[in-house]
């Protein structure tokens, strides 16, 4: 919709600086009044069947009553609206509804604001400083909560029968249950479905992270009718390739490189670390996995005198390490790092560091999902050249890619 610039012309004659405009008093707000009760004027005149200041038709018993004034919050600031009645009260307005104190988006902006990790009281003062609009904590807190009911119908919607990969990891969150404040896991899975697009598949709270609760995850995923998933990449959790291997036998594990390469690193010197690394650094960047276990094996040579559990963990994972070796280099990355649900953990972190503490898993539950919503705008696809990607699934995982 466009204006006519003539009349906008007219009506900034009077106007000299950005308060005449945008301030308490200015011609945006007095536009906005204006224009909210033309609106709930006309809504009347529809509803009783006749124009104001007209006469009715014999058979029209109801008429127009007066005013009632309400409050509105909104960008501009905070807005009195006279809201027709009518004498036999079946007015029922829609422009602005009966209990509504707030024009349309303004609770967009909180919720905006919430999703960036902001303090209840940080809203408040941006709200204060940016509007002019005095809004309790409790207000908030009964916007923010309206997204539970989206975070409960997200949780089971139906997922797609196949995704090429899907991550799994957690994020460790603190939360208050029965007066104390107790570390609890936030299990992520983050797949990328057969277009190339990153999704998050769910989100779950528990005690802590483990075997066992993978598999209950794992379970709920495919009763959403995730029926098939090709790679699996997964941290070094004791039993988790297990775990995956009972619900989905075909699938692919591949240990995060980024991990395992962690674990090993826990018990050596600083002095040795920057060697160690690089070390290590030819065994997953070998061409063949036929290159990579001699590498391995010359790496055991020259370092079990001194770290024998190092090339250990590596012999002990091998079958769920190089899995990645049978793909094309450009897909090797995108399979060996957990680096697409990395960079997503990375984002929560910085949005529940103000937070430190939730009152309660629905709290964490609530800004963990309006957080993602906010970094998934801004998502891309893990494997640049998707199409070549996807070919290759096709041919190696034989009759499993249908598209």
């Amino acid at each position: 919709m466009t204006f006519d610039t003539k009349m906008l012309d007219e009506i900034l004659k009077s106007c000299k600086t950005q308060e005449d405009v945008f301030g308490e008093k200015g011609i945006v707000k007095q536009f906005v009044k204006a224009l909210a009760e033309r609106a709930l004027g006309a809504e009347l005149t529809t509803h009783l069947g006749y124009e104001k200041h007209k006469i009715a038709e014999k058979d029209v018993t109801n008429s127009r009553n007066g005013y009632s004034k309400k409050t509105i919050k909104g960008e501009f600031g905070e807005t009195e609206i006279n809201i027709p009645r009518d004498r036999e009260g079946t007015y029922n307005p829609l422009f602005i509804k009966n209990g509504q104190t707030r024009f349309t988006g303004f609770d967009d902006k909180i919720i905006a604001l919430y999703a960036r990790g902001m303090s209840t009281r940080d809203i408040q003062a941006q709200l204060e400083e940016m509007y002019g609009v005095d809004v309790s904590p409790a207000l908030i807190s009964n916007v923010t909560d309206a997204i539970l009911d989206e975070v409960k119908a997200w949780r089971s919607s139906p997922l797609s029968e196949v995704y090429a990969i899907v991550y799994l990891d957690c994020i460790v969150v603190k939360i208050k249950e029965n007066n104390q404040v107790v570390n609890k896991a936030v299990y992520l899975a983050l797949g990328v479905n057969l277009e190339g697009q990153k999704e998050l598949l769910g989100m779950w709270i528990a005690q802590t992270e483990g075997a066992k609760f993978w598999s209950s995850v794992l379970v709920e995923l495919k009763n959403r009718g995730l029926k098939d998933i090709l790679i699996a990449c997964v941290d070094g959790l004791t039993g988790f390739p297990e775990a995956i291997a009972s619900i989905y036998p075909n699938t692919q594990t591949q240990l995060c490189i980024v991990h395992v390469i962690r674990n090993s690193l826990k018990y050596v010197s600083w002095k040795d670390r920057k060697q160690l690394v690089e070390d290590l650094k030819s065994i997953y960047s070998a061409s063949t996995v036929s290159e990579a276990e001699v590498n391995l094996q010359e790496f055991a040579a020259k370092w079990d005198a001194k770290y024998p559990s190092v090339s250990r963990s590596w012999f002990d994972r091998w079958a769920n390490i190089t899995p990645f070796f049978a793909f094309p280099p450009d897909i090797r990355k995108a399979v060996y790092t957990t680096n697409a649900i990395e960079s997503l953990n990375m984002t929560l972190r910085k949005v529940i560091k103000n937070k430190r503490i939730f009152p309660d898993n629905e709290s964490a539950l609530k800004l963990l999902y309006l957080a993602v919503e906010n970094a998934s705008k801004k998502w891309t696809m893990p494997i640049r050249d998707w199409k070549a990607a996807l070919g290759f699934f096709i041919i190696h995982f034989d009759g499993r890619v249908k598209l």
